[in-house]
């Protein structure tokens, strides 16, 4: 499962003046809060009567992510930047309020992959009816609807508009947090693909993203499988892939231009880019030990060759001075062996003046 931290919205839905929502909402807010901090949650309250949205005013459809209104891109980079929802929601004759529905109809892919929790409040049903309604909205939205929820009834849990205390209520709004965090870490891939807009990939089912200091742990654990076969040619530990701690992995993914291979929630593969001067510097290429030679280093290299900024003269890369199959691959990829130290080889491949760096077939180990 993955450890990045998880922002969660929490909607009050209600806009009657004088309602009971925002009440609601603060309990559960001071409820979970605690548990929030433990599990490394952000939590956002959104009250839908100060969002202000009027009825959906957009010309094109919500799926075009084309808008045109302020109210839209504001609400818009909210729930995009959301990684789960709790509604705290009243039911009005047998269903969800309007402003609830008029929320979730405003926008398309930014709802998708994230899961949805309720708190519910009513009278006879206690606000499930107003649940039954959206969870049929949701659902359309590729929202996963929570299995845990609250439902409060007015007359046995308000006294002069706050909240009686109650351990019982308390323990099961944890226990929707605690679903919907879990929930949010294993839709995490199903988001990332959907918002990746990969073409074609060397792995059927991965895409590609920017990896970013969140993604250290996982960039730790690829460098210590991919680099244990250079130190065993080499005779050596001494390969800073194998020796940086997370808080170095961290600094560097804030510097270089690293791109990810990645299948559910798996980081497959990876390599990073650097400018210096005029040299365009290519480092830590590795990939899985089960899907070695099947291109995905090669296609890598590619990548990372295909951003070479305007104005580079070459490119340069490194490997173990003893990785002799290493560096053949890389001359058979067009480069060229520039300087050993006998422990480093340093190999440069000329950029042509078009910029359009070609990349013959074959299949390159780690470099450095």
């Amino acid at each position: 499962m993955s450890t990045k931290s998880v922002r969660v919205l929490v909607l009050v839905c209600s806009t009657r003046p004088g309602a009971l929502g925002p009440a609601v909402g603060r309990w559960l807010i001071d409820t979970i809060a605690p548990r929030a901090t433990e599990l490394g949650v952000e939590l956002l309250p959104v009250t839908l009567c100060d969002l202000a949205l009027p009825f959906l005013d957009e010309e094109e459809e919500p799926a075009s992510g084309v808008y045109r209104h302020e109210h839209t891109k504001r609400w818009s980079a909210m729930v995009d930047a959301a990684d789960g929802f709790i509604a705290v929601t009243p039911e009005y004759n047998y269903g969800m309020p309007a402003a609830f529905k008029n929320a979730l109809d405003y926008l398309g892919r930014e709802w998708a992959w994230k899961p949805m929790g309720f708190v519910s409040y009513g009278n006879t049903s206690a606000g499930t009816r107003s649940v039954q309604h959206a969870k049929q909205v949701v659902t359309t939205l590729r929202l996963v609807p929570l299995g845990a929820t609250v439902a409060l009834r007015i007359a046995d849990t308000v006294d002069h508009g706050r909240l009686r205390p109650d351990a019982g209520r308390d323990r099961a709004a944890v226990g929707v947090l605690d679903e919907l965090v879990r929930l949010a870490h294993a839709l995490r891939p199903m988001r990332e693909r959907a918002r990746s807009g990969s073409g074609e990939v060397p792995v059927p089912g991965s895409y590609v993203r920017p990896l970013t200091p969140d993604d250290a742990a996982e960039v730790l654990v690829l460098q210590r499988c991919c680099w244990v076969e250079e130190a065993l040619a080499n005779d050596t530990l001494a390969i800073p892939a194998l020796e940086e701690s997370l808080e170095q992995v961290r600094a560097w993914l804030a510097t270089w231009q690293t791109t990810g291979l990645w299948r559910d929630g798996r980081l497959l593969g990876m390599v990073r880019t650097l400018r210096v001067d005029d040299d365009w510097h290519v480092g830590r290429l590795g990939v899985v030990p089960d899907l070695r030679g099947r291109g995905v280093g090669r296609w890598l290299l590619g990548q990372a060759e295909a951003a070479v900024d305007g104005g580079c003269r070459r490119i340069v890369l490194s490997t173990g001075a003893r990785s002799q199959g290493n560096i053949r691959l890389y001359h058979a990829q067009g480069y060229r062996t520039e300087s050993s130290d006998g422990a480093t080889t340093s190999l440069t491949k000329p950029v042509p003046a078009d910029g359009a760096v070609q990349v013959p077939g074959g299949e390159p180990a780690g470099a450095r």
